[in-house]
């Protein structure tokens, strides 16, 4: 696996005022417009762009939202790329379908817009995506957590902490991928609430972040407070769940799986806050978004999806230190020196 260091990283502006990596003696302009400029996914994320911009002579400029589900944001930043007269914008989007008339705008306009993490709904909206299968990373944790439970999985009472009320693509293929890993039938696969398995407790969203996963976790918990597997969309969302629990002396009997992999995610696993992550690489995603931008700047070539998929897979390993028969993973010590390369 390519592996990209660090470079500088600085506060990405929450509005359309972008910070440039050696702005002004560069004549190719990519924009990176992210969910948010705080979620160390996303800080990851700039860091590879960051890296891959100086590398290549190339002036980057950095947008995020003031929160994951700020879309209007979002908007304003890519019509900002445009008149800048960028060549290309790499793009997280908040609301994976609202998002597609402004995306239009910028590639009629000459742009390549590449997504980065999340896909476009559809996906063919973008010139081409660059992302872990979300799917199978929810299928890994979801396998890992039904082969761990064994025989009291049939009695699991399970409670979801997604991301936005919206479901954007990576909400609902992580969500509907751990359903499917865990066994459980799903109902319209291209969004989650519709399950009809009694071991739901429910869905709640969390915004992606520490604070939301704790109020998502405690209004699951008033449901049903024997809930004994929590799936969550990501890491920062399993810290807060882990507080709620703990707050009712229940953090040590309930099997908490994840997504996201990034370093601090990858310590909780060696805690015990998290049972299981799947791991994504977004340095790498960002990095190669930049030189796919080079590339269409220089001659029009546009990246090619891996071959029996529509996106280009950037791959995804289950981290965890308590392997499960029949589920492919890697330790916590492997993942420490992968996390988010």
């Amino acid at each position: 696996m390519k592996t990209i260091k660090t470079a500088l990283y600085g506060a990405a502006a929450a509005v359309a005022l972008g910070t440039a990596a050696q702005a002004g003696s560069h004549s190719i302009g990519v924009c990176l417009i992210t969910k948010t400029d705080t979620n160390p996914f996303f800080v990851k994320m700039k860091e590879g762009a960051t890296a891959k911009a100086e590398e290549l002579g190339m002036e980057l400029k950095a947008y995020a939202g003031r929160l994951d589900g700020d879309h209007e944001t979002q908007v304003q930043a890519i019509e900002t790329c445009i008149a800048d007269g960028a060549k290309g914008i790499l793009l997280t989007p908040s609301d994976t379908k609202a998002i597609v008339p402004a995306v239009t705008q910028a590639r009629e306009a000459g742009l390549v817009v590449i997504a980065l993490d999340t896909p476009l709904d559809p996906i063919d909206a973008a010139d081409a995506t660059f992302a872990t299968d979300n799917f199978k990373a929810g299928l890994l944790a979801g396998q890992w957590a039904l082969a761990t439970l064994g025989d009291d999985a049939a009695n699991a009472k399970i409670g979801l902490l997604d991301l936005n009320v919206s479901q954007p693509t990576v909400d609902v293929l992580r969500d509907q991928g751990f359903l499917t890993g865990f066994g459980i039938d799903l109902g319209d696969p291209n969004k989650w609430g519709d399950e009809t398995d009694p071991r739901i407790v429910g869905h709640d969203v969390t915004d992606g972040n520490e604070e939301g996963g704790r109020r998502a976790m405690e209004n699951l918990l008033a449901i049903d407070a024997g809930i004994n597997v929590v799936y969550t969309i990501n890491e920062p969302a399993a810290a807060g769940a882990y507080e709620a629990l703990k707050a009712l002396g229940r953090e040590n009997d309930v099997l908490v799986v994840s997504v996201d992999g990034g370093c601090p995610g990858v310590q909780n696993v060696a805690d015990g806050v998290i049972g299981a992550t799947s791991q994504q690489y977004p340095l790498l995603m960002a990095s190669l978004g930049v030189e796919a931008v080079k590339a269409w700047a220089e001659d029009g070539t546009k990246p090619e999806p891996t071959p029996g998929k529509d996106f280009y897979d950037t791959g995804v390993a289950l981290v965890t230190d308590r392997p499960a028969e029949g589920v492919e993973s890697i330790s916590v010590a492997e993942g420490m020196d992968l996390c988010w390369g």
